[in-house]
């Protein structure tokens, strides 16, 4: 997959923002306030919300930018102005700054007719060469709008005048010509804050913008990425790559991260690891994610948003099922787990689900011929399940094909969904449609079986014969390992058998049980 082209549509700019009326309702309140204790406070709504509203999207992220105040102070002033009214103050909270999650100032967060609000005053910074984290002073509109990320996040709304201000010059332009520019030059924007890399692929995906060229060579450069390694916390990097994938494009956003250079500076691996991997590596990972996301597209499942993102980062880091490293005590553990907890700084469960994942979509690839298959089945094996109990070979699909759902629980059209990625290219096809349309068209026959076979939710059910009951049957008086084995056999039973009652289970239990000591 390529990044989109230097070569861009016009942008549709509204000339002006419509406010809603609960925006307006919170605005002429802020100006209530101001006339009241006749302040010459300039209040500006800055960066996303502006840039949202011009074109014509909906934002509730409302950030005021105050000229000659604290946010905690214009609050106070607020609930002051409340208080002589006669109307009920409201309460606010104050926000410490955070440089380690890119807060740098002071914030006051205060909800008024319903609506949140952050309130920080203007700022300048300035920059060491060794770390992201600025010192930060009180600065002017001019400053604080060359100090952002991108032009298109550089332009405030002055509702004092009504009016938008673009004191970069170029804020409005490239937001019409949707192009990702950094007010200043790019590679010392980027060394002052290498986060901002991320923001623009991010942004730049988002609203499927071209990325300046200067700005495209600037995070290619080795000193950009070294920063990326040495400023940036893995906790930062984690939440940026986890907004591109939980976004409208992030196979474009992931192929952008490719052709900058940057996907092994953001993907970290440990220092060893085994086997190896091969150069373009990240190529086959973008290739894979972009693969996946247009099949979310075309197979018409309903997933949530939690199986969407955990799906998107199973086929990027599909390419690394196989590769592991050791840890400090010698065990084997997949890289895809250090990417993901070490590199990313995600959640555990979210390193164990993708895991999980890999391996589900390994087993649905072995069973995929024999689910689709128009013939009748002579035999059935599978190399991650040697023997099931004895049934024939319909009642032994139904059975691997309900222990492999009953793992994957509700998480298993993700892991059908990846086994097309894995799935031999010369796929069966009565079409010569492409290669997307087929692996689509494979997906939904695959899916139709185990609906047809009443799969869909066969985690859900429950044993028979619970592990009392089963000790009853083998005259067992203590348990042990044995009752786990039965139980999993009771289980099979009952996939094999869906109509089955316990009555049933308990003889066919009996009769195994006797055939076995005869035989031995």
């Amino acid at each position: 997959m390529v990044a989109n082209s230097s070569f861009q549509p016009p942008v549709h700019v509204k000339d002006r923002i419509d406010l809603t009326a609960t925006e307006k309702q919170i605005f002429d309140r802020f100006l209530q306030v101001l006339h009241h204790f006749n302040l010459q406070t300039q209040l500006r709504v800055a960066g996303g919300w502006v840039r949202d509203k011009l074109l014509g999207k909906e934002c509730y992220d409302i950030d005021i930018a105050l000229d000659n105040m604290l946010g905690k102070e214009f609050c106070e002033t607020v609930n002051n102005f409340l208080s002589s009214t006669g109307e009920d103050t409201q309460r606010f909270a104050v926000i410490e700054c955070n440089p380690d999650q890119s807060k740098h100032l002071e914030t006051a967060r205060m909800c008024l007719f319903d609506v949140w609000i952050d309130f920080v005053n203007l700022r300048s910074e300035d920059y060491s060469e060794s770390s992201r984290i600025p010192t930060m002073r009180f600065g002017t509109p001019e400053e604080d709008a060359y100090r952002r990320d991108l032009t298109i996040n550089s332009l405030f709304y002055n509702i004092n005048n009504d009016s938008v201000e673009d004191f970069t010059g170029r804020g409005i332009a490239d937001l019409k010509s949707g192009k990702i520019v950094t007010p200043l030059p790019p590679k010392q924007t980027f060394l002052d804050d290498p986060l901002r890399v991320l923001r623009a692929i991010r942004f730049g995906a988002r609203f499927n913008f071209a990325l300046d060229e200067e700005l495209k060579k600037a995070a290619s450069d080795d000193d950009v990425k070294a920063a990326i390694a040495d400023k940036i916390s893995r906790e930062r990097i984690g939440h940026e790559i986890d907004l591109m994938i939980s976004g409208n494009q992030p196979a474009e956003a992931m192929a952008y991260v490719s052709e900058l250079q940057l996907f092994w500076a953001v993907f970290s691996l440990p220092s060893e690891f085994e086997p190896s991997i091969y150069d373009g590596y990240d190529r086959v990972c973008v290739a894979d994610v972009g693969s996946a996301w247009g099949l979310l597209q075309t197979v018409g499942c309903s997933f949530n948003a939690d199986q969407q993102r955990l799906c998107l980062y199973a086929a990027l880091f599909l390419a690394f099922r196989e590769i592991v490293y050791k840890d400090k005590k010698g065990k084997k553990i997949p890289v895809v787990s250090h990417i993901i907890c070490n590199s990313l700084k995600l959640k555990s469960k979210d390193a164990e689900l993708v895991i999980r994942l890999h391996i589900a979509a390994q087993k649905f690839v072995s069973l995929i011929p024999f689910m689709v298959s128009k013939d009748a089945i002579q035999s059935l094996e599978v190399d991650w399940k040697s023997e099931t109990i004895d049934v024939c070979v319909a009642s032994k699909l139904r059975i691997l094909a309900g222990l492999l759902l009953r793992d994957s629980k509700g998480f298993w059209r993700v892991a059908l969904l990846l086994s097309m990625l894995l799935y031999p290219k010369d796929i069966d096809s009565h079409t010569n449609s492409s290669e997307l349309n087929k692996r689509t068209e494979l997906y939904k026959m695959v899916e139709d079986a185990i609906l047809k076979q009443g799969l869909e939710k066969v985690w859900e059910v429950k044993a028979l014969l619970d592990g009392k009951e089963i000790m009853n049957v083998l005259e067992l008086k203590t348990s042990g390992p044995l009752v786990g084995e039965w139980q999993q056999k009771v289980i099979e039973w009952q996939l094999a058998h869906p109509f089955g009652t316990k009555e049933e289970c308990k003889c066919w239990m009996m009769e195994t049980c006797s055939k076995r000591a005869r035989i031995e």
